[in-house]
């Protein structure tokens, strides 16, 4: 690991005020379970490390009239086991839970995981975020079975990493970000995008910004939700394709949805294709096939990922009868 300089402000306003105008210059940190990982293994290399871990109006978890609250200094294991998360954003509880092992859920912060770096083994070996060489992509050419499946025809072809923000997303959920001008509040699908050049990145966040917190409207009682992930074993494993959706209800019929994937393209997929197919139909198996053939109608394989399409339909189609029946869900399997 390279040196740096380490400082520890006690608010946002200095902590912004630390932050300089470079990533290679300055980066915040939190949990740390990521960035340290990155810096040992010498991918990033900032020259100061600005902790925000004692800033405690980062901190703190409140459900209120309209929006369940959240800092982002909150760490995984405090939002699995808060009550309201438990009983209000089931779904949330669950994918928090399976997120990461215990010892990490009780470092890593919910800030942290939204802002966590793509786990493509091309960009953690050094070879940049598009891995590139000679204007040709090194991804392409080589081993690419964890790589995208929608939203590849561009430069990057890495996944959205977490596995708690297509759930938040699938929410509706709100992420607060401040700079040294002013703070300014997003939906969060909207932090993500797919950068067309190795000087890009992969959020919509300034060098010098900080996520503060996230907002989650409330839920009504006509709202059914699921979550599904696929991935190779029970234990802690990041997975092949995961899913979650939130319905709005009429009756028995569906009468809006939020149908959002992750793991299978550079950003989290909000699939309005899948959403189509739902909207003013039952939840059975039927239509559950028939969405999960529609988030994927507009799939592409790479060389060696096209198993990939298959495991995301079944994410989606689960994910959808396990909003049907809560019940009978079982969480994940490969």
């Amino acid at each position: 690991m390279r040196q740096f300089e380490y400082t520890s402000p006690k608010s946002k306003q200095q902590a912004v005020g630390l932050l300089g105008k470079s990533f290679d210059e300055t980066t915040v940190l939190a949990g740390g379970t990521d960035l340290l990982a990155l810096m040992k293994d010498d991918v990033v290399h900032p020259k100061r490390l600005v902790n925000i871990k004692q800033i405690a109006e980062l901190r703190g978890i409140a459900l209120q009239p309209t929006v369940l609250r959240i800092g982002a200094l909150a760490t995984l294991d405090e939002l699995a086991v808060h009550a309201d998360v438990r009983s209000h954003f089931p779904i949330l509880h669950e994918a928090i839970w399976e997120a990461a092992s215990p010892q990490i859920r009780n470092v890593a912060t919910i800030g942290g995981n939204l802002c966590q770096r793509p786990r493509c083994w091309y960009f953690r070996n050094g070879m940049g975020l598009l891995a590139q060489q000679n204007g040709e992509s090194l991804v392409l050419k080589g081993d690419n079975r964890y790589h995208a499946i929608l939203g590849n025809d561009g430069a990057a072809l890495f996944v959205s990493p977490s596995t708690i923000v297509p759930v938040l997303i699938a929410h509706g959920a709100k992420v607060r970000i401040v700079g040294p001008s002013k703070a300014r509040e997003i939906a969060l699908e909207n932090l993500y995008r797919a950068p067309k050049t190795e000087s890009e990145r992969e959020l919509d966040l300034a060098p010098d910004e900080i996520v503060t917190e996230i907002t989650i409207p409330a839920a009504d009682a006509n709202t059914k939700t699921g979550y599904y992930e696929v991935r190779q074993k029970e234990a802690f494993d990041w997975p092949y394709a995961s899913c979650a959706v939130v319905l709005k209800m009429s009756g028995a019929n569906v009468a809006s949805a939020r149908v959002v994937l992750n793991q299978v393209a550079p950003t989290p997929w909000i699939s309005e294709e899948a959403a189509t197919a739902l909207v003013g139909k039952p939840l059975n198996e039927e239509t559950a096939m028939s969405a999960a053939n529609a988030a994927l109608s507009k799939a592409k394989s790479l060389s060696h990922n096209k198993y990939k399409i298959t495991l995301a339909k079944v994410a989606v189609k689960r994910a959808i009868l396990a909003a049907a029946n809560p019940k009978s869900h079982t969480g994940n399997q490969g």
